[in-house]
């Protein structure tokens, strides 16, 4: 599939004291910002982030009735020819299936519809009627069947797939080494809660502000809130405070439990964690938040960096956060 030409909607661009240069927009139904540490690579940077965008909304967007994604369906069950852009979006989403036993599941599409998350966020009302759901969501990602070398993909019949927790962090991951190996400067790719660093930083790292609700880093932060610094790698924030709508007299969220098909009922209200890519820490992140008290100690067995923040504001940190990474 080829890419897709875009103009960057109304980008806000900005040059920082320590020498950094930015430039932030709206995309994806979340916002989007470039940091580069060379200003005459900025305009460089933003257009090709804002084309990978435009390929990645047409490849695997589930609220577009033209995606590569939502056509697959009509051929469920059988063998289907998929871009490389999907086939590696897929493969991420696989992963983060495999590494968490099911937690994080790609194979939620139909859930997330039925409690009301069934078209671009921003076009979700805020406040509907009771949602009644009988039927509990029947885990099938590991009978999804992915053909590397053949190019071809095989769904089940009956099965909606959302690739929304893993695509945006794979695609931070993508665009920033890409951006930093084309233009030869440090780079900073936060899409959503999701951070890919590439190419030579500033020194000290790259300071990021770590919160409940990713937000404008120069305004007030907003709850429990914290500034760390990476070097490489990424850094991922999962909360359900973001994403919010109610249903009768339920409060939903973003983050299914692949369990019941209803939001986690977590202990947890953001976890964010710092890994070698955006993709690993995202896929820790939406796990700890379905885990619940289990996160921790699964978090720490594998090493990582997290900082938790439970649903009274306690933060609980692990594994040297925030002195790894600052």
């Amino acid at each position: 599939m080829s890419t897709v030409s875009t103009v960057v909607p109304t980008a806000l661009d900005q040059t920082h004291p320590e020498g950094l240069c930015s430039s932030a927009w709206k995309a994806i139904g979340t916002t989007i910002r470039v940091v580069v540490t060379d200003q005459a690579r900025l305009s460089s940077a933003r257009t090709m982030l804002a084309d990978d965008l435009a390929a990645l909304d047409l490849a695997c967007s589930r609220f577009r009735p033209d995606s590569e994604l939502v056509r697959i369906e009509s051929t469920a069950g059988t063998p289907t020819a998929i871009s490389p852009l999907l086939a590696d979006a897929i493969r991420a989403a696989l992963r983060g299936a495999r590494l968490t036993n099911g937690d994080v599941d790609p194979t939620v599409g139909r859930a997330m519809e039925a409690i009301g998350y069934d078209r671009d966020f921003s076009s979700v009302p805020a406040r509907g009627g009771e949602i009644r759901i009988t039927v509990r969501h029947t885990a099938c990602w590991h009978q999804i069947r992915l053909d590397n070398a053949a190019g071809l993909v095989t769904v089940p019949v009956g099965v909606r797939l959302d690739l929304g927790a893993t695509a945006k962090a794979w695609a931070a991951d993508r665009a920033a080494r890409r951006i930093a190996a084309e233009l030869g400067c440090g780079v900073l790719v936060s899409l959503g809660g999701d951070i890919a660093v590439a190419g030579d930083g500033p020194p000290g790292g790259w300071s990021i502000r770590v919160q409940d609700v990713t937000g404008d880093p120069v305004a007030p932060a907003q709850g429990p809130a914290g500034v760390i610094a990476i070097r490489e790698g990424g850094l991922a924030t999962s909360s359900t405070r973001a994403r919010r709508w109610q249903r009768g007299g339920d409060l939903m969220h973003h983050i299914l439990d692949p369990r019941t098909g209803w939001p986690a009922d977590s202990s947890w209200r953001t976890v964010s964690v710092a890994a070698g890519t955006a993709l690993d820490a995202n896929i820790a992140s939406t796990a700890a938040i379905i885990r619940g008290p289990g996160a921790p100690g699964w978090l720490a067995g594998l090493g990582l960096s997290a900082r938790l923040v439970a649903l009274d504001g306690t933060v609980t940190t692990l594994n040297g956060w925030p002195e790894v990474w600052s």
